[in-house]
């Protein structure tokens, strides 16, 4: 058995199912809808994301938030007590100040239990594209990867994990300010879809602005080609994120089947959180893989 525990955080969008037959540990964000108390974002537990989706359907802009660094010391604490070193993935610092507040956790940890080693590396990732590394990272320590191998595959690949979203309605995007009230309405109007990605350094840009369902799936699908390793030949594993939307997912996965061969494992589809979702909206589809350099913002 391994010296350390690998633990995560739950906008890694990674089902309830995933986390049951890994066992991994992960911290809870925070979400809050109306004037209504702060909720917890338990996996599968509490308020569904149909059920959020609906209010934000009708009207609710919901607000979320990180745990602050109190919180990541309870998370941490008994996993020292029990003798265990951690592993810890952590999500975009490019989203979130969550990397900060865990930094300053692991440093007050350091000093109380000298004998443990705490490791949180910044995965610059989100929803199920942070999810498939933290796959990637469980697939390594189930084979005894050490805690230094790990923050090096994490450190090397992270600039490779491809991001690529796109969201039916612009005025979520509105709310959270990425879009002018006046140009989500007249991008709705015009059926307009912006193609988004994360960046380098973990953020959220658009690539470019497409009009058309059917010409924003055959977008993303070009991206993989474009970027995935090895082509259309590609052999690794593609995540695809939904929030509200599976019967799109599968659209946007039969799509990537017809061009691209040999996924390992197949597609898989995850719901995306409600830490993502509240921000991004119903409707939100992103595909996630391994390939070349991520691309970087237009000038």
């Amino acid at each position: 058995m391994s010296a350390f525990i690998l633990t995560t955080e739950s906008p890694a969008d990674l089902s309830k199912e995933y986390y049951e037959e890994t066992g991994i540990p992960y911290i809870p964000y925070h979400f809050q809808v109306k004037d209504g108390e702060l909720l917890t974002d338990w996996v599968g537990a509490g308020m569904t994301i149909a059920q959020l989706s609906d209010m934000m359907n009708q009207g609710v802009v919901p607000k979320t938030s990180q745990p602050n660094t109190a919180e990541y010391e309870e998370f941490f604490e008994p996993y020292l007590q029990a003798g265990w070193d951690i592993f810890h993935v952590v999500f975009s610092s490019g989203l979130s100040g969550a990397y900060n507040a865990c930094l300053a956790a692991v440093e007050e940890l350091k000093e109380k239990y000298p004998e443990r080693r705490i490791v949180a590396v910044d995965s610059r990732a989100a929803a199920p594209g942070f999810g498939l590394m933290v796959d990637e990272v469980y697939t390594r320590y189930k084979k005894g990867a050490s805690m230094d191998e790990l923050e090096d595959f994490v450190l090397k690949n992270r600039d490779h994990l491809q991001h690529w979203f796109y969201v039916t309605d612009l005025k979520y995007l509105k709310n959270g300010g990425r879009v002018s009230a006046a140009s989500a309405a007249i991008g709705n109007m015009l059926n307009i879809c912006p193609l988004m990605f994360v960046d380098k350094e973990g953020k959220l840009n658009v690539y470019e602005k497409i009009r058309g369902r059917k010409k924003i799936i055959n977008a993303t699908v070009e991206k993989m080609v474009q970027h995935a390793k090895d082509g259309t030949g590609y052999y690794g594993k593609c995540f695809i994120g939904h929030f509200n939307a599976y019967d799109e997912a599968v659209t946007l996965k039969e799509a990537i089947e017809e061009r691209i061969t040999g996924i390992d494992g197949g597609i898989r589809i995850f719901e995306i959180g409600k830490t993502i979702g509240a921000h991004s909206g119903p409707g939100t589809i992103a595909l996630f893989f391994w390939g070349d350099e991520k691309v970087e913002p237009k000038s």
